[in-house]
């Protein structure tokens, strides 16, 4: 990871998320407090917080003037938008998720294009259908995805191309698997269980609603590792990038594999499968990413495997289950 030699003046909007809350305290910790502003439709709790306290704004990013006085207020050179309505709460609510994923985007690439700023949108598996390759995906492939989500993602990667290509912006995107962590729980997205089975392997020692099949292999990411890929992504030099969105691959596994993973540590840990419509949704994705252009483009190495995930998931979810037990 190399630093810039000025610290930017970073926008980060849904960042009250899963990714969000983790990505500002690391990019505060990196470029301080005072020049990360952190922004969402909700307030910081004590369930959603961050670890680096630093400046906060209500920004709805379906309002253009309230992104506009965000970047011109705060003198933001870098945006990372965030805000999305995930897979499985999507297709619950395609309108919803349409407005809000769709037109949001569109707002910040407005914004980012008329002010000089940067803009870098997070992409996802999710942006692959039924008809990609699902072994090994290539980043450049026939995508056709099948959720409201996935669409948007598409929609946002191929908009990303239209404004670097005709408008110069330095636009920047990465196709995130599942994200594991155990500071945020899970928010509604296909690849949730990967979260919540450690959540219940340590309150009741058995996973009772697993919904997906127990040989659904997906690619998956733990958090820590994520939060570096975006910020290498953020600080790659431009004159590196080949393309606009690049796959960012880690590891793969099923839910009997990490079901696996956890018995070695809680030899009596048990787990019932209950498919539901998660599972047709998962069925359209990869099995697993081919992340060699970012690789070979801007270093991206990826650290943990899946048992090395497992042991600090289970380490921390045990002090955070604790700590809860005794207020």
């Amino acid at each position: 990871m190399h630093s810039l030699c000025k610290s930017p003046r970073v926008l980060v909007t849904g960042s009250l998320g899963q990714i969000g809350t983790e990505l500002v305290s690391t990019l505060r910790m990196k470029y301080g407090a005072e020049n990360v502003l952190a922004s969402d439709i909700k307030f910081p709790t004590e369930k959603a917080k961050f670890d680096v306290e630093g400046p906060f704004k209500y920004v709805n990013t379906n309002n253009i003037e309230q992104i506009k006085e965000a970047v011109v207020n705060f003198r933001a050179n870098k945006v990372i938008h965030l805000s999305s309505i995930l897979s499985a709460t999507g297709e619950q609510n395609p309108d919803l998720a349409m407005e809000v994923n769709s037109h949001g985007a569109e707002n910040c690439f407005k914004v980012c294009n008329y002010y000089g700023a940067s803009l870098l949108i997070p992409s996802s598996i999710a942006a692959f259908g039924p008809e990609t390759p699902r072994h090994n995906t290539p980043d450049l492939c026939i995508q056709r995805p099948l959720t409201m989500y996935g669409i948007s993602k598409v929609y946002i990667e191929l908009l990303g191309n239209w404004y670097n290509q005709k408008k110069g912006l330095d636009f920047r995107s990465l196709r995130l698997p599942g994200i594991i962590s155990w500071k945020a729980l899970p928010g509604g997205g296909t690849t949730d269980y990967a979260i919540d089975i450690y959540y219940q392997a340590l309150k009741k020692g058995h996973y009772t609603n697993c919904f997906l099949k127990k040989d659904t292999r997906m690619p998956m990411m733990y958090m820590d590792d994520c939060i570096r890929g975006i910020i290498e992504l953020l600080e790659a030099k431009n004159e590196n990038l080949k393309q606009r969105t690049y796959n960012l691959g880690a590891i793969d596994f099923t839910p009997e594999e990490i079901y696996e993973s956890i018995k070695k540590v809680m030899p009596k840990f048990k787990i019932d499968y209950k498919p539901d419509f998660r599972q047709s949704i998962a069925d359209t994705w990869p099995t697993s990413i081919d992340s060699s252009c970012a690789k070979k483009d801007w270093g991206w190495e990826h650290d943990y495997d899946l048992d090395k995930m497992t042991d600090v998931m289970l380490m921390n979810l045990k002090k955070e289950i604790i700590c809860l037990s005794e207020f």
